[in-house]
């Protein structure tokens, strides 16, 4: 079973699921289903499955393929190009980093963690909207993205764990190239 997870064909089946799970999803999002404004936003599935796939296996996702698929999703949903997709790298990159500490910790840990860094992304983003004169959007449709993605991300890592084989890395586990994780 170990084998299976270091095989570079492994490896990339799992990028590029992750490459077609984010089109899929920006595909929803872009279907003309209802044309009438909203009060309230959906949650950010992206974010929440690049949270969790950087924090069980930061292999899947590098950071050129992250930087890529946040990128093409801001072209796509008409956000300002390349902005959340910095921030979302950010975080995710920091995520990546906390991995090794939060393998043993409880999931109410790794949920607090990924809160507090989807909190970070969006307020980052809002304060940089502001400052550069962008329209921002309404501070209700804001914070209904964010408790809509912290309510969905334990849904999120069901669906990654039991449906797509991302689970967290072992202490001993390696990666392609043989370093740790």
């Amino acid at each position: 079973h170990r084998m299976t997870e270091l095989s570079p064909m492994r490896l990339w089946l799992m990028r590029g699921g992750f490459v077609l799970l984010a089109l899929v999803i920006v595909f929803f999002h872009i279907l003309p289903l209802d044309t009438q404004p909203t009060r309230w936003a959906g949650p950010d599935l992206i974010l929440a499955f690049a949270c969790a796939w950087s924090l069980r296996r930061p292999d899947y996702v590098p950071p050129l393929l992250l930087a890529v698929v946040f990128l093409i999703a801001d072209l796509l949903l008409q956000r300002p190009p390349g902005l959340l997709a910095l921030l979302a790298l950010i975080g995710c990159e920091n995520l990546k980093s906390r991995g090794r500490s939060l393998r043993d910790a409880t999931f109410a840990v790794e949920c607090l963690t990924v809160a507090v860094v989807i909190t970070f992304i969006l307020v980052a983003n809002r304060i940089i909207l502001a400052l550069v004169l962008v329209d921002v959007p309404g501070l209700s449709l804001t914070l209904s993205e964010l408790g809509m993605t912290l309510l969905v991300y334990p849904l999120v890592v069901a669906i990654t764990h039991g449906l797509m084989g991302v689970r967290k890395a072992a202490p001993g586990d390696l990666d392609t190239t043989g370093q740790r994780i």
